[in-house]
C-alpha cells in the first residue's frame, strides 16, 4: 500500500482545511504528503508566457511555504507545481497515492450555490480514495458515517470507515436504508412486507459489520437500518458527523463517468468531510 497522501492546493480558503485534514492523517498514519498545485486557464496567447511563469513562481512559493511548516513538524513533504488541465494534472500527480484530499468551497446543504463542482469529476476519475473537505466548521460533531448496501464497493467503504473511526476514536455509524416497492395503493403496504424489509436490512448490516469488533475491540459500532432513500438517510446522519464514507463504482469503459446515484447525492449535499472509496 502506498504511504503517500496527495493534496490538491488552491488559493481558496478551504485549501487550508483540506491540508490540515491531510496533515493530521499523515501524522497518525506515518504517511508522506504530496502537495499538488496546478495552474489552469492558459491558452497560449501572445504575452501570456511571462504571466504564466510569474503565477507558477507564486504558486510554488506558496506550496513550499506550506511544506516548510509541515516539515518543521516532522512530516515528509514533496511539492509538485505544474500547468495544464487542473483535473487531469491532479489525477496524474496523485497516481499511486493512498489517498487524494481536495477542498470544496461548499458550506453545507443550507448554503446554496457555490463556486465550482463538489469534486465529482475528480472522484469519478481518481484511482485512489478521494476525501472532499467542505468549508464547514465541524465543531463538536462526532462519528464516522458509512453507507452499507451489501455491494463489493460497500465492503471497501466499511473497511475504510472502520479504520478511520478507530484512528479518530469516533463511533462508526453504519447506515443501511431500504425503500419499498412502488405501490399502486397509495403507499399502503402489508405490515409483514415492511417488517421483512426491515429485518433483511438489519441482517445485511450485521453481515457487513461482522468481524470488525475482533479487529477493532475498542471501536463503538452503531448500526442503523432505516426506511428511506439511502442518500437522504446518510445525509441526515452526516449533519452531525465528522466524516462520511461512501462507496463509488463504475461500469466498464464508463467507469470514469459513473459515481452511482447515492455517492453523487451525498457529495452534492456535502454535509461533512466525505470520503469516496472504490
Amino acid at each position: 500500500m502506498s504511504e503517500v497522501i496527495a493534496v490538491g492546493l488552491t488559493d481558496a480558503p478551504v485549501a487550508d482545511r483540506a491540508l490540515a485534514w491531510a496533515a493530521t492523517r499523515a501524522r497518525d498514519r506515518r504517511q508522506r504528503l504530496r502537495l499538488i498545485s496546478i495552474l489552469g486557464g492558459a491558452v497560449g496567447v501572445v504575452g501570456e508566457d511571462a504571466l504564466v511563469q510569474g503565477l507558477l513562481a507564486a504558486m510554488r512559493e506558496r506550496a513550499e511555504r506550506a511544506a516548510a511548516g509541515l516539515r518543521a513538524e516532522g512530516l515528509e513533504v514533496e511539492v509538485i507545481v505544474e500547468r495544464g488541465n487542473p483535473t487531469e494534472k491532479l489525477i496524474a500527480a496523485a497516481e499511486g497515492a493512498a489517498l487524494l484530499v481536495i477542498g470544496s468551497d461548499h458550506r453545507g446543504p443550507e448554503a446554496g450555490a457555490t463556486r465550482g463542482p463538489h469534486g465529482f469529476r475528480i472522484v469519478s476519475t481518481a484511482s485512489c480514495p478521494v476525501v472532499v473537505v467542505p468549508d464547514v466548521e465541524l465543531g463538536e460533531r462526532r462519528g464516522v458515517v458509512v453507507g452499507v448496501d451489501g455491494s463489493e464497493t460497500s465492503e471497501h467503504a466499511v473497511a475504510w470507515a472502520a479504520a478511520e473511526a478507530d484512528r479518530l476514536g469516533e463511533p462508526l455509524i453504519a447506515v443501511g436504508a431500504w425503500v419499498p416497492l412502488p405501490s399502486r395503493s397509495h403507499g399502503h403496504y402489508p405490515e409483514q412486507y415492511l417488517q421483512n424489509m426491515q429485518a433483511l436490512t438489519e441482517e445485511n448490516l450485521s453481515i457487513a459489520l461482522a468481524g470488525l469488533r475482533g479487529r477493532y475491540p475498542d471501536l463503538e459500532i452503531v448500526a442503523r437500518a432505516e426506511r428511506g432513500h439511502p442518500a437522504e438517510m446518510i445525509n441526515r446522519h452526516a449533519a452531525t458527523a465528522r466524516l462520511v464514507v461512501v462507496g463509488t463504482h463504475g461500469r466498464g469503459a464508463f467507469r470514469r463517468f459513473v459515481l452511482g446515484s447515492v455517492s453523487y447525492d451525498v457529495l452534492a449535499d456535502l454535509a461533512a468531510v466525505t470520503a469516496a472509496v472504490r
